[in-house]
């Protein structure tokens, strides 16, 4: 027997589950619930009765889960206290200088997680050369008497400077830990960073999930124990893994935990012949004029049922970032880079004041769902639109079980085009799509063209429940010649959890100028950090720790991360920081460099799950009216007689002609004229420009 291990990815209106069962691929999608752990455990029943095995034979369970930033944006997390230095109360509430909308007067900030009257401080002093003035520990036991009263479920602990010397924070935390029967999170274990309101909002955020995290993960862990199934291994927002406990102690870290395994998932399967677009003898990507942009890669582009995620890969290594924000809340923690925009399958159209179409960020969900669902909405979504368009068929069953309602479907776009002054369903539907369609290449180019990076130099790789039905449109508005369709595309997110390896990160502040730096005292640094990591990874052994250092040019705000090696050299490092900043600005300039941040990640490597591919059968499935384009060509109103595939039964080498529809039970791809698409030996699908 192989290898037997499921992922698990929840959405806001599937659970997709992956199965690696003895060198196949088997996937599932159910419903999302309320309650997550009930639908997860619902779709690895499903995915085991489809393979035929019992879930107690399961070796290895992981998941990604969007209870930490449902809590966010719902705004409906823990009651939370913050405890902060005497004086320093408001900072939470001051934020930065930097508006949400320049020229709007009117624009305010979201409130702060933590009210004034939750906000309690204490008489402490810590430099960064040390405590100037020790905390009264009786004075921490007064705050706590005020938390109990203020009925608090959590508590943040943010002193300043406590990233460099946390003595007086330990102290107030353990103190409160011992008084208070609730979780407390403190600043230096939770990010031992510089910047105040940066370093405040994170703990806070932490305290803020942490209850939610720990009774959820708590509760799928005693429902895997009652069903035999492996204890979950919880997806990070960094692309790593790790053990349910972890995660219950550092909630802030499975903030955006799906789309971070979607990138994993993309990486992992768009590997192959066609991941990345050709080029000509001049060095030019095939298709389009202009010089060449830096490197080549994978744009990853990830249309669930409320949002679409879009992130880079490049030299075979997603994109990260330390500097996150979700509803308003800065959140420092390590991250894949990933943008996102309210434009989902179940996305609702609607008409603004000035008449314009608009979509989301508001979403039907899974309950009630689009008005195809048939399960009580009425307001038009994408989903309604793309049936409208016959890209959806009518006799579609979604996540092999959903049937639609083409009439409900018609009727809410049919009341959209009124609303909008349109000329019917077909015209509405044609508008919702091309505006989801360019809200998404607005993200696409916020990831390439806005950091300096050429999207014609990148592969597409397109994934989640509607993305191939996208991709393929957005990539020909760009200019990207090739879209890559992995297999089981609707369920990649889940996918990668098979894939991801363990990570574990830990940063340190360390604020020098470059020329002044001892290099004995960074590599200390970098002892200690690595150390602290092996202490925490499952198989330190099997562990492998790569450094990186954050520098600035003086006077600058805010830093490059780069990586560097050991021992560390000032000099090497001074060099890539300014072919970093070269390539992230087009410039670099004679000045003295700043080190901010050491960082350390340690990662213990998991193979990812090899399949077989097969198909048997006649893929032809028909055909049906499908619209392409905005209807207003010479004569021709975009309405082709489409060939409708199933892309189980697609061989490898098989090519396609668009228009064509290649339906899948979790995803469906759309191709349309102009566009071919061949099939890869793994199953995935190269969509290419015909002729190229």
């Amino acid at each position: 027997m192989g290898e037997r291990r499921v992922g698990v990815d929840v959405g806001g209106t599937f659970t997709d589950v992956a199965l690696a069962v003895d060198g196949k691929l088997v996937t599932a999608k159910v419903p999302s619930t309320d309650d997550q752990s009930e639908g997860v455990m619902a779709g690895i029943e499903k995915a085991c009765s489809a393979a035929g095995i019992d879930p107690e034979s399961l070796e290895a369970f992981s998941h990604a889960m969007t209870v930490s930033v449902n809590a966010l944006l719902e705004e409906d997390g823990a009651r939370t206290g913050l405890v902060t230095t005497e004086g320093f109360r408001d900072v939470l509430e001051i934020g930065r200088q930097d508006r949400p909308s320049l020229y709007d007067l009117d624009a305010e900030k979201p409130a702060p997680l933590v009210p004034r009257r939750r906000r309690f401080e204490v008489d402490e002093r810590a430099t960064v050369d040390g405590i100037e003035r020790p905390v009264d520990v009786d004075a921490v036991r007064a705050v706590a008497d005020e938390l109990r009263e203020a009925d608090v479920e959590s508590v943040a602990v943010s002193l300043l400077h406590a990233y460099a010397h946390p003595e007086n924070e330990r102290r107030v935390a353990e103190t409160l830990r011992t008084a208070l029967d609730v979780p407390v999170s403190a600043s230096h274990e939770v990010l031992a960073e510089f910047r105040e309101y940066e370093r405040t909002s994170t703990t806070v955020v932490d305290a803020y999930v942490g209850p939610a995290i720990d009774r959820y993960v708590g509760g799928l862990a005693d429902r895997a124990r009652d069903r035999g199934v492996p204890q979950p291994r919880i997806m990070q927002a960094n692309g790593g893994i790790t053990d349910a406990d972890t995660v219950r102690e550092n909630a802030v870290t499975t903030v955006l935990s799906g789309p971070a395994a979607g990138v994993v998932g993309a990486s992992a399967m768009a590997a192959g012949d066609g991941a990345e677009p050709t080029q000509d003898a001049d060095g030019e990507a095939s298709r389009g004029a202009g010089e060449a942009s830096k490197g080549a890669g994978l744009v990853t582009f990830d249309m669930g049922g409320t949002s679409s995620d879009v992130s880079l890969v490049r030299d075979g290594t997603a994109e990260r970032t330390t500097e996150g924000e979700i509803n308003g809340r800065p959140i420092r923690t390590p991250m894949v880079d990933v943008e996102t925009v309210g434009a989902g399958g179940g996305s609702i159209a609607w008409v603004d004041a000035g008449g314009a179409l608009r979509i989301g960020p508001r979403s039907a969900g899974a309950d009630p769902g689009p008005a195809c669902y048939g399960k009580g909405g009425t307001e038009p979504t994408v989903t309604d639109a793309n049936l409208v368009l016959g890209y959806v068929g009518a006799s579609t069953s979604l996540g092999g079980e959903l049937s639609l309602d083409p009439d409900a479907a018609h009727d809410a776009l049919a009341a959209l085009a009124v609303e909008a002054g349109m000329d019917g369903p077909l015209a509405a539907a044609r508008g919702v799509h091309r505006v989801a369609n360019a809200n998404m290449t607005r993200a696409i180019r916020s990831v390439t063209v806005e950091r300096g990076y050429d999207p014609r130099r990148f592969g597409l790789v397109a994934f989640g429940g509607a993305g191939p039905m996208h991709a393929i449109a957005i990539a020909d508005g760009l200019d990207v010649s090739r879209v890559v369709i992995p297999r089981a595309s609707g369920v990649l997110s889940a996918y990668g959890l098979l894939a991801a390896d363990e990570k574990r990160d830990a940063v340190r502040t360390y604020q020098r100028p470059l020329s002044a730096v001892d290099p004995a005292d960074v590599d200390a640094v970098y002892a200690s950090l690595a150390e602290e990591l092996l202490s925490e990874v499952s198989d330190r052994d099997a562990a492998c720790v790569r450094y990186a250092v954050d520098l600035r040019y003086a006077g600058q705000s805010f830093e490059l991360t780069v990586d560097v090696e050991r021992p560390f050299d000032p000099t090497a490092a001074g060099e890539a920081f300014a072919a970093a900043h070269e390539s992230a600005y087009g410039y670099r300039v004679n000045e003295p460099v700043t080190l901010v941040n050491c960082r350390a990640t340690a990662t213990v490597a998991r193979d990812a799950p090899s399949f077989t591919y097969d198909a048997d059968g006649d893929p032809r499935k028909g055909t049906r009216e499908a619209a392409f384009g905005d209807g207003e060509g010479d004569g021709d109103d975009g309405v082709h007689e489409t060939a409708v595939y199933d892309r189980g039964r697609l061989s490898p080498g098989e090519t396609i002609a668009g228009p064509a529809v290649v339906e899948g039970d979790e995803s469906t791809a759309v191709v349309p004229p102009g566009w071919n698409v061949r099939v890869r030996s793994d199953g995935a699908l190269l969509a290419e420009v015909s002729g190229e």
